[in-house]
């Protein structure tokens, strides 16, 4: 088994235990019995649980920019790219609502996936040809964090089988933060978020999520 595989198999066996039994219950030596994987090698490429999230947005990031279109719109090529991204927390439902719920009572948790999502917008920032260095690179990048989290709220209450309404609010995040402040251009250094949630279920700023 690849590691590539072998990594594959742990996360959705993680996600599947989180989804069940919820993620405080979730460890990396029950994720390997649960997926029949050795111990020995699931301790070397997952020396804790916080290496389950950071190899798994790794994962999230290549199914996003793996098929990113050379020419087009920077705002429809960031759509794909980010649906993608939610196809993939799809793949893993369950798990992923468990942890995103575990969240508010795990700060150190919250602020490792804000700073391992402000990475992959980074990432899918540069997949779609558009500059994330300086002062207005850093602001893209914060910009597109908030769009991600606006789609996240909208896919938690999703239960459609078609992700209408999670493709909805992402046009509609994308949409506001072109049309107001044009970041997605470059044209101004102030990113503008997406409409507030007055009842966010993962805050928008943690000590972290740009």
């Amino acid at each position: 088994m690849t590691d590539a595989d072998f990594d594959k198999a742990l996360i959705s066996a993680a996600f599947a235990i989180a989804g069940r039994e919820g993620w405080t219950r979730m460890d990396v030596a029950a994720a390997a019995r649960e997926a029949g994987l050795p111990l020995d090698r699931a301790r070397a490429r997952f020396p804790a649980r916080a290496a389950v999230l950071m190899r798994f947005g790794v994962i999230a990031d290549q199914a996003a920019i793996g098929e990113t279109a050379a020419e087009g719109p920077v705002r429809d090529r960031l759509f794909d790219m980010i649906m993608r991204r939610i196809d993939v927390l799809q793949a893993h439902r369950a798990g992923m609502l468990a942890l995103l719920r575990h969240l508010p009572a795990d700060p150190p948790a919250a602020l490792l996936l804000t700073l391992l999502s402000r990475r992959s917008m980074d990432w899918l920032l540069a997949a779609a040809g558009v500059s994330t260095h300086g002062v207005r690179g850093m602001l893209r990048v914060k910009g597109l964090l908030a769009v991600w989290l606006w789609t996240v709220r909208a896919w938690q209450r999703d239960e459609s089988e078609d992700l209408g309404p999670t493709m909805a609010a992402l046009d509609t995040a994308l949409q506001r933060a072109e049309r107001a402040a044009g970041w997605l251009q470059g044209r101004t250094s102030r990113p503008a978020p997406p409409p507030p949630d007055p009842e966010p279920e993962l805050p928008l700023e943690l000590p972290l999520t740009d």
